[in-house]
This record gives C-alpha cells, sequence and structure tokens, in this order.
C-alpha cells in the first residue's frame, strides 16, 4: 500500500481515528509521518533478543575455556555467533543448522524442545491416530539410532496396532 500522502514509497504507518463514530484510516510512509509529527515511542527502544539469547547460551556452555567449533548454516553461511549477536536467524535452514545448541535453550524457555501445537477443537478426533502414529515413527526412529531395541520393539508393536485400526 502506497502512502496516502506521498503516493510515492510505502506505508508503514497506519493511523486510525473515529470521530462521532466515523472511523478514518490514513496510511502513510515513514517519512510523512515523520513531518506530520507520528512517530512510534518504540523507534529508538532496541529489543534484546539478543542479549537474552547470549545470557541463556552462556548459562547452557561449559564452565571450560575450550572454546566449542563454530557452527555455520549451509545455506546462508550464518554463523552461530553471529546468530547470538543479531537475535535472529538469516533463512529457515538456520534452524536444522543450529538444533544441537538450541535445543537446551529451548527446553529452559518452553520446558520442550519440541514444539507439539494444539489440535484443532473440531475433527481432533480423526486426527488422533494420525498424529499418534507420526509420533511413535519419530520415537522408533530414535530408539534405533540409540540401539535401544527393546524400546524399539515396543514402539513397532504399537504402531502395528494402530495401524491396523
Amino acid at each position: 500500500m502506497l502512502c496516502h500522502e506521498c503516493n510515492k514509497r510505502e506505508a508503514t504507518v497506519h493511523l486510525t481515528q473515529i470521530v462521532n463514530n466515523e472511523k478514518m484510516v490514513i496510511s502513510l510512509c515513514k517519512e510523512c509521518a515523520a513531518q506530520k509529527g507520528f512517530h512510534s515511542p518504540l523507534d529508538n527502544v532496541p529489543f534484546p533478543l539478543s542479549e537474552i539469547l547470549s545470557g541463556l547460551i552462556s548459562q547452557q556452555l561449559p564452565a571450560s575455556k575450550e572454546p566449542l567449533p563454530d557452527l555455520r548454516c549451509p545455506n546462508c553461511e550464518l554463523t552461530f555467533e553471529n546468530f547470538i549477536h543479531q537475535g535472529r536467524f538469516g533463512c529457515g535452514s538456520c534452524y536444522n543448522a543450529f538444533r544441537p545448541r538450541l535445543e537446551g535453550i529451548m527446553r529452559k524457555i518452553h520446558g520442550s524442545s519440541l514444539h507439539k501445537g494444539k489440535l484443532p477443537a473440531s475433527g481432533s478426533d480423526e486426527l488422533m491416530p494420525v498424529r499418534e502414529e507420526e509420533r511413535l515413527e519419530r520415537e522408533l526412529r530414535k530408539a534405533i539410532e540409540s540401539e535401544e531395541f527393546e524400546r524399539a520393539a515396543d514402539l513397532r508393536d504399537k504402531l502395528s496396532a494402530i495401524r491396523k485400526n
């Protein structure tokens, strides 16, 4: 959407005013909004995500002075160190590239390193077996990788029971 004032730049400031039950919306670019005296009180306030991440990561790291090998995203070349300083990923592949160091942080923030989401209210009964099957398949792969063969056999049996139903 273009700025209503200059019709040249992209509108980034949206003002809504209601007078006598009549709604009026004005969309302005940052420059035109500044000329009219409108500005965000958060413009010069940095979001301290990188500081939060740095604090959490330093708590997770071992006390030894031996440097950890630097992780780098194969897609965008962002290093883990740069991620800590800027507080955001460079691309979607960064999640997988930095996973070994992020799991502990996510567990500390969210209580789990795995996002489970919520089931929709309608149709959740039909989705339960599918989600349970997916979960069991993931656990089975992990059990095989960690050579927990008894657990893997139990999971295999549960999977086959779900698939029969």
